[in-house]
């Protein structure tokens, strides 16, 4: 049995990033209980149509003259995964893939690309109600999760997308090693960049080092979802199935703006670039994300803890680099963070 549980691992990271004082603290906005719920029409990244310049990049959505003018333009997909699992009593239970799917969808509008559905259904999940667990906690085998990801992947390829951005939401430590493992598998056996990778690394320098339910997610879906946070539902902190710093007391929609943007960012760059790589930059690529999930699934093997190689997340420094490293594609640095862990 681990010995660090995920609830536990999470609320340690929070409290070091706290005791930085990394971030300054906004003033907290609450939704009411009375607020409005969001809908697909009023959700900022959903723009309508008519009388906006924001593209409609949900392919689900299009007409095939639409995609393959989009793919001619930039023939990146963004994959989201996330699963329905339990954020407190204040979030929607599909905050993981919702969240997922609302940046790949800002970066495919700000850097080209197409946005596949989320799949919903991960590795793992909380011990709380209202949680699909379709694989154990840290399970690394993958039974469900590993080929279905990796099927979608090659008929990216066979429909003619030239890069694939798979961005989970979900991230316990066994979805997290799974989903970079298979993308670098997957970038070797089809010729592409694939790119496996949870939300939160890419804002590690935001002084957001991923949480469950807490500040971070929270103000991301304040941001994402205006109306879909409920903080009037919680009560008094320690808060039921919330791991990090107290939603309540510092979630706010400024700082979700704050970390989408810096994700966004980042992932509409890599969309862009990545389908120009050339042979030599693949395989720098390859071998940077190849270092990086070999490092964390060998110190999980080696002490028996999945979260291992994750324990110098919260000092600033050693992982910290990885998205801005990502985006100027300095490979080479990803190799050293991996060396580092």
């Amino acid at each position: 049995m681990e010995s660090m549980k995920r609830r536990q691992f999470l609320e340690g990271i929070a409290a070091g990033v706290l005791a930085e004082a990394a971030l300054p603290l906004v003033s907290c906005v609450r939704a009411t209980a009375s607020a409005k719920k969001a809908d697909a029409e009023s959700i900022a990244i959903y723009p309508k149509k008519e009388g906006t310049a924001m593209p409609e990049v949900r392919i689900e959505y299009l007409h095939p003259k639409e995609i393959e003018e989009r793919m001619g333009a930039c023939p990146t997909l963004f994959q989201p995964l996330g699963t329905v699992e339990w954020h407190g009593k204040h979030n929607w239970v599909g905050v993981d893939a919702l969240k997922a799917h609302a940046l790949c969808v800002q970066a495919a509008q700000r850097g080209g690309g197409l946005v596949a559905p989320p799949v919903y259904g991960g590795v793992g999940g909380l011990d709380q109600p209202h949680t699909f667990v379709m694989e154990p906690e840290n399970s690394l085998g993958g039974v469900y999760v590993r080929p279905w990801v990796e099927k979608l992947c090659s008929e990216a390829v066979r429909q003619g997308f030239k890069a694939v951005i798979i961005l989970t939401g979900h991230y316990g430590a066994g979805q997290q090693m799974i989903v970079r493992e298979l993308a670098v598998r997957m970038s070797r056996l089809l010729g592409v960049p694939i790119l496996g990778t949870p939300e939160y690394v890419l804002a590690l320098d935001e002084g957001y080092s991923g949480d469950h339910a807490a500040w971070g997610e929270t103000s991301l879906m304040m941001h994402l979802y205006p109306g879909s946070v409920d903080l009037s539902r919680l009560g008094e902190a320690p808060h039921q199935g919330v791991g990090g710093r107290d939603p309540k007391l510092y979630a706010t929609a400024a700082d979700g703006k704050r970390l989408a943007d810096r994700i966004v960012e980042r992932l509409a760059r890599l969309a862009a670039r990545m389908p120009q790589w050339d042979g030599a930059t693949l395989d720098r690529f390859i071998a940077a994300e190849g270092a990086l999930v070999d490092r964390q699934i060998r110190l999980a093997a080696e002490t028996g803890k999945a979260w291992e190689g994750w324990r110098k997340i919260g000092d600033g420094k050693t992982i910290t680099p990885y998205g801005q490293a990502l985006a100027e594609e300095r490979f080479e640095e990803i190799a050293q963070i991996a060396a580092n862990l």
